[in-house]
């Protein structure tokens, strides 16, 4: 265990870009909206009146990909490049790194109801559960029958079932209780990326490659498709509100889309700017709407109230934030581009 200071192109795949060659940084680097004037840089996290941002550095060539706040204060994120997982404490800065084995590549990550950190892991096409107090790994890998799934992101439904996505046309469960596995195939075949439980229970996913959101009934484990009213929208990630409403980030389009399961009724809303691309999508404790636009490289916040956008530019150029997560107060990405992870306190 080593302890460390602290796009573009529009198109239906992601093509990785280089990471930068930054040193670790002895404190984090506190940084505002890019209207307002620089604080003085803390070590420690505050609450301000206005949003404000802090950037933590990890080190250099991880590439992260995805976080996950923990409940005791620190942050998971994914080591994509590195076959790590990364647990930064915010307060001092420093980063845990904990080896994922040979081949890793992991994508995404949660935390799960039992408290530890959950991983989508595409170099090793397998589920990894990390004890967050021994480190200790345990892999679960798919069927023989799906080599290369391309995992992507995972998340727990109401009953602690594992749901997840592979892009290379594969969605699937594991139950964590009986190590049970099932992979399904995905209609139109390559594509499932994001994926969220809304709280009834009910999971969706969206698939990039294929534009549509995939609705999974959790009995018999068929996806039935749902039509965005864009086509060749790229749907990319997609996260509930409170209400059951599935929001929808697209990627091609640069629309933020909402799907309504009682009314089944869509809603879209172009994010601001000329060339808007959606990647990420978030829906925070009070039903506020958050999106990464990479083409404008901000943090969007989206009022579904007022219908209202507001942009908050990343500190740094080419941050590249490919998700979201966050807590009460706090939104967190991880700036793939620049190696190191993002909060806005709000």
């Amino acid at each position: 265990m080593r302890l460390w200071p602290v796009r573009i192109v529009a198109s239906a795949l992601l093509v990785l870009a280089g990471c930068t060659s930054d040193e670790p940084a002895a404190v984090p680097t506190l940084s505002p909206p890019a209207s307002s004037p620089s604080p003085t840089p803390s070590t420690a996290p505050s609450t301000p009146r206005t949003p404000r941002f802090q950037e933590y550095r990890v080190p250099a060539g991880s590439r992260p990909h995805d976080v996950a706040p923990a409940p005791d204060g620190t942050v998971w994120y994914t080591g994509q490049n590195v076959g790590e997982l990364g647990r930064l404490d915010p307060r001092t800065g420093k980063v845990d790194r904990i080896e994922l084995g040979a081949r890793s590549r992991p994508h995404g990550v949660i935390v799960g109801p039992d408290g530890a950190p959950w991983i989508t892991d595409g170099g090793l096409n397998a589920i990894v559960r990390v004890d967050p107090a021994t480190e200790r790994l345990a892999v679960y890998r798919l069927p023989s029958s799906f080599p290369g799934a391309n995992l992507n992101t995972a998340v727990f439904d109401k009953d602690g079932i594992l749901w997840f996505t592979g892009q290379d046309g594969i969605y699937g469960r594991f139950d964590p209780s009986t190590k049970r596995m099932r992979v399904f195939e995905a209609p139109r075949g390559r594509g499932p990326y994001g994926i969220t439980a809304t709280p009834d229970g009910t999971v969706y996913y969206a698939s990039l490659a294929g534009s549509y959101v995939g609705r999974i009934d959790p009995a018999t484990g068929k996806a039935t498709v749902i039509e965005p009213p864009t086509d060749d929208q790229g749907a990319r990630r997609v996260w509930s509100d409170s209400r059951g409403r599935v929001w929808v980030s697209e990627w091609n389009s640069g629309n933020v889309s909402v799907y309504d399961p009682a009314s089944k009724a869509w809603r879209t809303h172009g994010l601001p700017g000329g060339n808007p691309m959606a990647y990420a999508v978030y829906v925070d404790d009070r039903d506020v709407v958050w999106l990464t636009d990479f083409a404008a490289n901000a943090l969007v916040r989206f009022d579904p109230v007022a219908e209202r956008f507001r942009s908050f530019r990343f500190p740094s150029a080419g941050a590249q934030v490919r998700q979201l997560l966050g807590r009460p107060g706090e939104v967190w990405g991880a700036e793939s581009g620049t190696d190191k992870l993002v909060v806005l306190r709000v």
